[in-house]
């Protein structure tokens, strides 16, 4: 077996190569070892064994195959519940949420330079109140997708906990064509 050293550290799975290398050992000791997933009881002389042991030779330890079924996997959401505060779709195909799209996922989708999904994902399928509405008429009836003229929920929500610590924000919309600003509340 070939672990990508890269994949142990950042997915924390150290586990994997104590139960394999646990493997190599019981198939050339001829002994079973009993580990339960996710616990750390083990044997407190087990690493100590396996090094006294003195193996330098080695065997393919067996993996267990995850069998992913496609259909387990499709989710989508047309319509649902948002959170009250947010304003955001509930999370979770359990609760008919949709999928969450946060910093990495963000940062993949800027790499291939697609912006408008983006700015899609993050306001109008998310939490611009407004532009939900708007797009569902547009979809609807066909034409151009408006841009939004105010903030998003979210963004709002952050000006309002600035402004219980009591720090007050400025901010204002400018257009991208026009380069006009507009100094409404956003």
């Amino acid at each position: 077996m070939v672990f990508n050293p890269l994949g142990v550290p950042s997915r924390m799975n150290v586990g994997q190569i104590f139960e394999s290398s646990l493997e190599l050992a019981g198939g050339l000791l001829d002994k079973h070892y009993r580990i339960t997933p996710f616990d750390e009881r083990y044997e407190q002389e087990a690493s100590r064994k396996l090094v006294f042991s003195e193996f330098y030779e080695a065997r393919k330890p067996y993996i267990m195959k995850f069998i992913h079924q496609v259909d387990d996997k499709i989710h989508r959401r047309s319509s649902g519940r948002y959170s009250r505060l947010t304003q955001q779709p509930l999370k979770g195909r359990a609760k008919k949420g949709g999928h969450r799209v946060v910093e990495m996922e963000v940062w993949a989708l800027e790499g291939f330079d697609i912006s408008y999904i983006l700015q899609e994902m993050l306001t109008y399928k998310s939490d611009h109140i407004r532009a939900r509405q708007e797009v569902l008429g547009t979809i609807i009836f066909g034409g151009r997708i408006p841009t939004p003229e105010d903030s998003p929920e979210s963004f709002r929500l952050f000006v309002r906990e600035l402004r219980s610590l009591a720090l007050e924000l400025n901010h204002f919309l400018v257009y991208e064509k026009t380069f006009q600003l507009n100094r409404k509340e956003a």
